[in-house]
């Protein structure tokens, strides 16, 4: 059998940008994508600390350690510029692959560095 589990999660990600002329999506630091093996156009779930909101969008690389986390086109409305969001990834695995799985989760200060994973 085969279920859904976190792969990855950049946590208290600070949102820089929201650009609602865009065609949908999340654009994200480049070096956290890397520290967390999320890769573009992957699927991911937002979770806004600030406002309760939760939605799901694909992944665009920003500038590498640039800090950018900048929601695009009908993403721009669930958030506000300085919001506090939680960004997951899932990954489809079988119990017993998930049993030996660690996820990889950031920890980001307020300019979105990391701090631990």
């Amino acid at each position: 059998m085969i279920s859904e589990f976190l792969y990855a999660k950049i946590h208290r990600a600070t949102v820089t940008e929201a650009n609602l002329d865009y065609v949908g999506s999340i654009t994200i630091d480049k070096a956290l994508l890397k520290e967390v093996g999320i890769k573009k156009n992957q699927k991911v779930e937002i979770l806004n600390i600030n406002n309760g909101e939760r939605f799901s969008t694909y992944v665009i690389e920003g500038k590498e350690n640039s800090g950018i986390i900048c929601l695009n086109g009908a993403a721009a409305r669930k958030a506000q510029v300085k919001d506090k969001v939680i960004i997951v990834a899932y990954a489809m695995m079988t119990f017993e692959e998930q049993e030996n799985f660690e996820p990889k989760i950031a920890h980001v200060d307020e300019n979105n560095k990391l701090i631990t994973i």
